[in-house]
């Protein structure tokens, strides 16, 4: 998607207020919903093509990481049909093993976080070298963090001037900004921090890190939603969504495809717009899907760990 021009930078940015018990109240509403059988099935599948499966730590290794690819390529066995996901998420000093890996086609994407993940805080011209170094050997996608500092005392001017900075950087790659929503404190704040990442040019907005409490929730992620539902109709640009951090259950996830569906509707039900944020989640949903399929639930052992 095209970045913002930088000759139109706006330097005030303004939102809609939000109803925050509308919010909530519409959230809750879409993890009632009842699924039948076949339409679980789909949707589980579905969740795994969307899910960028993640290893950001500290003892991360290049044999950490090919494993990670390889659960990413073939999720579970043959029998149950599950298809590839959708990316992998790792650290920068990563990307060369994981391009190794993967070759030049591979269904499975490589993300890269970067911009001094998962803080923010070091200077804009070693955030943008750190994305240049991600790109060279080979991330599809990088995953950057905002300066919630910045955004936070008011210099929205910064927030977005960096986020167009860094998708420049991006080249071809496709970028992700990442606004840390439990540090933003309020619902106005996700909502103008969105408009501010998509008029800088991010293809997709994304909650978390993962590092911070709150991660994703289901009424701070229906506020971004209906952001990029407003972006949209405003400019006929499609931003994609990613909501991350504290998404476990298979349950959890067919309630957000199902916030989507109704929110932006079915043109978003794809890995190109909707991504979840998956440590922990992808083997829940291997499970549902083992238990649909065989009509009775393997041990959460059975699957290897991402």
């Amino acid at each position: 998607m095209a970045a913002w021009p930088a000759r139109l930078s706006p330097r005030h940015f303004s939102a809609p207020t939000v109803d925050a018990v509308m919010a909530e109240e519409r959230a809750a509403s879409f993890a009632k919903r009842s699924i039948k059988t076949s339409a679980k099935l789909a949707g589980l599948r579905m969740a795994v093509t969307m899910m960028d499966i993640t290893t950001l730590e500290g003892k991360d290794t290049p044999g950490k990481v090919a494993y990670l690819c390889r659960k990413a390529l073939q999720p579970a066995e043959p029998k149950y049909n599950v298809p590839p996901c959708a990316a992998v998420c790792i650290y920068p000093n990563m990307v060369r093993y994981a391009r190794k890996f993967l070759g030049a086609n591979s269904p499975v994407r490589i993300a890269s976080v970067a911009t001094a993940f998962p803080s923010g805080q070091y200077p804009l011209r070693t955030k943008l070298e750190e994305v240049r170094r991600a790109t060279g050997d080979g991330a599809d996608e990088i995953d950057m963090v905002i300066d919630r500092g910045a955004f936070l005392a008011g210099d929205h001017a910064r927030v977005f001037d960096e986020i167009a900075a860094t998708k420049e950087a991006c080249g071809p790659a496709h970028l992700k900004a990442i606004l840390e929503t439990g540090e933003l404190v309020t619902y106005d704040n996700v909502r103008l921090a969105s408009e501010i990442a998509m008029q800088a040019g991010a293809d997709f907005i994304k909650t978390s890190t993962g590092k911070v409490s709150p991660g994703a929730t289901m009424p701070v992620t229906l506020v971004m939603l209906e952001a990029i539902r407003d972006y949209f109709f405003a400019t006929g640009m499609r931003i994609g969504m990613k909501p991350a951090g504290g998404i476990r259950t298979a349950k959890q996830a067919l309630a957000y495809l199902v916030m989507v569906k109704e929110t932006l509707g079915e043109d978003w039900l794809t890995p190109e717009l909707f991504r979840f944020g998956a440590t922990s989640l992808l083997n829940d949903v291997l499970m549902q899907i083992a238990k649909t399929v065989d009509g009775n639930y393997q041990g959460a052992d059975y699957f290897s760990l991402p």
